[in-house]
């Protein structure tokens, strides 16, 4: 009853209201963008320079003391030189190199525990300078003054979880050499999109490579690549039937039990 007088009285569907406004006014822009878009295909971006985009930061590591490189004279040698012959792998800002990408990871994990407390705390008060007499006449009732007093709890605590996760990924994709540190090490970066019907598939990395693990084919493997950053994901039709509806997100996190 006191569910329905809430409802039914002015300040309840007024309350009503106000949230279904604020959820309303939280989700209204990323709404209207996707309600515009209805029928279309998940937009391609542009190619552009990942240097100007928002949000790019070179990368800036503890780099050892510059070679010095030493030219005799009259030689065709060089001491910066690898081969004796032009080396067609990436070697500096702009050129392009193809990373492997084979993902095979399992893990397993099955973890419980239990905990058991308890407590007692008794307290009394067998003589204060003879106040504890008057007690009597405040509590008609018979008083132990040697057990005014007494605390008792009790906590009990199990938990378990469990883990079983699997994930597989095997693709090829060109990245773009972006930065040349002072050490020789590359800063990669590369991103594909793939556009199915009306589902977009994305591919992205960025890192840090060694010249010595790039191979005679220009290419290297993602194991080699250091603050390695690989995300797979998607955009589109399918992408949001998986995803839980915006309410159920907020909901997830705002309640405490």
């Amino acid at each position: 009853m006191r569910n329905l007088t809430f409802i039914s009285s002015p300040y309840g569907a007024k309350r009503i209201l106000l949230s279904v406004a604020a959820c309303a006014l939280m989700c209204g822009c990323a709404t209207a963008d996707r309600l515009s878009k209805v029928g279309e295909a998940p937009a391609m971006s542009s190619i552009s320079n990942p240097v100007t985009q928002d949000g790019y930061q070179p990368v800036s590591l503890p780099m050892p003391a510059p070679l010095k490189v030493a030219r005799e004279k009259n030689s065709l040698w060089q001491s910066d030189r690898v081969t004796f012959f032009k080396d067609q792998r990436a070697n500096n800002i702009g050129d392009i190199i193809t990373v492997l990408i084979n993902i095979d990871d399992q893990a397993q994990i099955d973890n419980a525990t239990k905990r058991t407390r308890a407590s007692t705390e008794d307290a009394g008060l067998d003589n204060f300078l003879g106040y504890e007499q008057s007690l009597n006449r405040v509590l008609p009732e018979a008083v132990d003054n040697a057990n005014l007093t007494g605390f008792d709890s009790n906590s009990t605590h199990s938990g378990s979880g469990t883990i079983d996760r699997e994930d597989q990924i095997e693709m090829r994709m060109a990245a773009l050499v972006t930065q040349v540190l002072p050490n020789g090490n590359m800063v990669i970066h590369g991103k594909q999109e793939v556009r199915v019907n009306f589902e977009k598939r994305i591919l992205a990395i960025d890192g840090v490579i060694r010249p010595q693990d790039i191979s005679v084919e220009n290419t290297v493997k993602y194991d080699q690549i250091a603050e390695a950053r690989i995300v797979y994901g998607g955009e589109g039709q399918i992408t949001d039937v998986q995803q839980p509806r915006y309410g159920q997100q907020v909901y997830d996190i705002l309640f405490p039990f």
